[in-house]
């Protein structure tokens, strides 16, 4: 069994919240459980990455102390990342035991919010654990709570070693009222590539200026006499086309100033090029003309365009880099 536990406090000396994930993680480990933890403000430059450590785990526990007011950013953070880049799939089956202690008011609101956002994801919930401390030293000393949190790590334990059932909650509903992004199963090195891009806000508002400036201008074409023809884009594709020995895929391009699909049919050597609609594609794009534009131009490849949020996926996102390697454009005039 795998337990990771995601500390989102200051990691200060007196802070009652890490005696608590201490004590349980010693529990734990007597039990034979593999503890992870992850302290969030060691991650805090890398926390969108964070969700790709999900995929091992059994079940979680969310830590965090309110000094203030509410669960505090980083945990925040952590479970932001979750809702945006966090395989949903993984995350149904996972049990998360939430524990907040608190040096002033609103340990149980904390408490309940994390239930209800790992609910919102479509996790599952275990009791968990909230208290107002004062003084660190007066939670050590008596072993009445230490023994409350003995029997917390244990009812974990067991909840995840029997998959103890729960009834559904309300709020799971909004996972299928609001658009999720698909779960893309990156690497480690891919997933942090990732995360700077989302991390660098200059880079993504460069990025939504030159897509408007080339959408702009792609609207002056059309409107004095830009032809749309089912032609468009072929020959850029043929003639760009370098074969992947024993690679086979169907790729479907979809653009919204065009009615009918680009479909790329690759099967080794061979390739067919052309507009109609998809067999069963094993990737499908949605973007605008103007990102097909910096593409066929060597200004853009898919890759970064997926990154840079100016293209949509469905589909194996192996198969999608690999498009960059059949049709590698070069920038024109360069």
């Amino acid at each position: 069994m795998n337990i990771n536990i995601y500390y989102g406090g200051r990691g200060i000396i007196d802070d009652p919240t890490l005696f608590v994930i201490n004590k349980m993680q010693e529990i734990l480990e007597e039990l034979r459980v593999n503890v992870t933890r992850y302290n969030l403000y060691e991650h805090k430059n890398t926390i969108p990455t964070l969700p790709q450590t999900l995929k091992d785990a059994d079940g979680i526990i969310l830590a965090t102390t309110v000094e203030w007011y509410g669960i505090g950013g980083y945990m925040q953070q952590f479970l932001d990342a979750c809702w945006l880049f966090g395989d949903k799939e993984k995350i149904a089956k996972i049990y998360m035991c939430p524990i907040v202690m608190s040096t002033t008011y609103g340990e149980r609101e904390a408490k309940l919010n994390l239930s209800t956002a790992w609910e919102i994801l479509g996790g599952l919930p275990c009791s968990g654990i909230c208290g107002y401390i004062e003084n660190t030293v007066t939670l050590e000393m008596n072993s009445e709570y230490v023994r409350i949190i003995e029997k917390k790590a244990e009812n974990m334990y067991r909840t995840i070693n029997q998959h103890m059932a729960s009834f559904p909650a309300s709020n799971q509903a909004v996972k299928q009222k609001v658009s999720i992004s698909p779960a893309i199963d990156l690497t480690p090195q891919e997933t942090e590539q990732l995360s700077q891009y989302v991390s660098d806000e200059s880079y993504v508002q460069k990025q939504k200026e030159d897509i408007q400036e080339l959408t702009s201008l792609f609207k002056d074409m059309l409107h004095h006499g830009g032809v749309e023809s089912e032609e468009e884009y072929l020959k850029d594709f043929e003639s760009c086309f370098k074969p992947q020995t024993g690679f086979k895929a169907e790729y479907s391009l979809g653009m919204e100033e065009i009615n009918q699909k680009l479909i790329l049919n690759v099967d080794g050597k061979d390739m067919q090029c052309f507009y109609g609609s998809p067999n069963q594609p094993d990737v499908e794009i949605q973007m605008s003309r103007s990102t097909m534009e910096d593409i066929v131009n060597g200004r853009m490849t898919f890759q970064r365009a997926f990154m840079a949020g100016s293209m949509k996926m469905k589909g194996d996102f192996k198969i999608l880099r690999t498009l960059d390697l059949l049709f590698p454009f070069e920038q024109k005039g360069a």
